[in-house]
């Protein structure tokens, strides 16, 4: 169920309704907007009364969700929600996360970070944990990865974004990072996406590489339902017959997502396609199909990576691309600012 107020509820109208649902047992997850709060409610297992909420002050409707996705859908919260963390953001503002595929070493992570700063990115991504399909593949520095990474935001005031490969993995990335990021192996491990909702930092989940959107959706779900409603979805390519790409990238469903949810979405053309010439190309499409940003990997010397050179670009070819993107993002905003004027000025 959702509970929608009045844009004139005041705090204590809106927890009034939140005492009144956890008292009948239940989650209470309110979500303010622009105009108004609504409140979802979950932990029911069946048609919840709105007799005890209709009659509360502040309450403008009661509207029963049939959608499988309570959360993570628009009818809980219509404006589109924002990821912020100091000044950088996700979701109202073009982001570019850019940085290394996994923390190599200290020289490579800081070169890589300065660079990504100097194109004046905020966000920073690295890999400490990396799960891979060998177990004999470099599994990535771990604690000591993630300390490099703290190292470099303090250095060059980046915001960091790294992976979470258990529930141990977890505490270390909330000790130094600034974005959980669960990814696409994990995107259905259920008791790693409660841990991350647990967390009060940032999560951003990678599609699965065999996932329905639904599935991704609810894999947000998961997180949110446990009160963390920070949460970006990443789409990253999934597996079909075609061996052109590594994986093949669902540009479909970033718009498709967007009508559905209200949560950001960003492409990671790197692991979707696994070839730094294609990597540009994908990107800019995803941009213009309304990504609201891109993960992308970089490396000073790909021809010495210990994961994923073929897809890391040179620097010079990372400066194209942020070029590249900003001007896309650009004509994109300016559009759909021109359709509001047009549509409702």
């Amino acid at each position: 169920m959702l509970i929608v107020m009045t844009s004139d509820a005041t705090e204590t109208d809106i927890w009034r309704v939140v005492e009144t649902i956890e008292s009948l047992g239940f989650k209470a997850h309110p979500m303010p907007g622009a105009n108004r709060t609504a409140i979802g409610l979950t932990g029911n297992q069946g048609a919840i009364d709105p007799a005890p909420f209709a009659e509360l002050p502040g309450v403008a409707e009661c509207v029963r969700v049939t959608k499988p996705y309570k959360l993570v859908g628009r009818d809980l919260k219509h404006d589109k929600t924002v990821i912020r963390v100091g000044e950088a953001e996700i979701g109202d503002e073009f982001a570019m996360i850019a940085g290394v595929c996994a923390v190599e070493s200290r020289e490579q992570t800081m070169s890589t970070a300065e660079v990504v700063a100097e194109m004046g990115c905020k966000w920073f991504r690295g890999g400490a944990f990396k799960p891979r399909t060998s177990p004999y593949a470099f599994q990535g520095l771990a604690e000591e990865g993630l300390k490099i990474l703290s190292d470099a935001r303090d250095k060059f005031g980046l915001r960091i974004v790294t992976e979470a490969v258990d529930e141990p993995a977890v505490d270390l990335v909330e000790k130094y990072a600034d974005v959980i990021q669960i990814g696409t192996r994990n995107m259905q491990n259920f008791s790693l996406l409660r841990r991350a909702g647990q967390a009060r930092k940032p999560v951003l989940l990678k599609r699965g590489m065999s996932s329905t959107l639904e599935e991704f959706l609810l894999a947000a779900e998961y997180i949110m339902s446990e009160g963390n409603y920070q949460v970006i979805l990443c789409e990253r390519g999934v597996r079909t017959f075609g061996n052109h790409s590594r994986f093949t990238p669902d540009l479909s469903v970033i718009p498709a997502a967007q009508r559905l949810s209200h949560l950001p979405i960003v492409f990671d053309p790197s692991h979707s396609t696994g070839n730094r010439e294609t990597v540009i190309p994908m990107a800019r499409a995803a941009v213009a199909a309304g990504a609201d940003g891109l993960l992308v990997d970089v490396h000073p010397y790909p021809e010495r990576a210990l994961c994923d050179g073929p897809q890391a670009l040179l620097f010079d070819m990372f400066r194209d691309l942020v070029a590249q993107a900003r001007a896309i993002a650009d004509v994109i905003r300016h559009q759909k600012e021109a359709y509001q004027v047009g549509a409702y000025g």
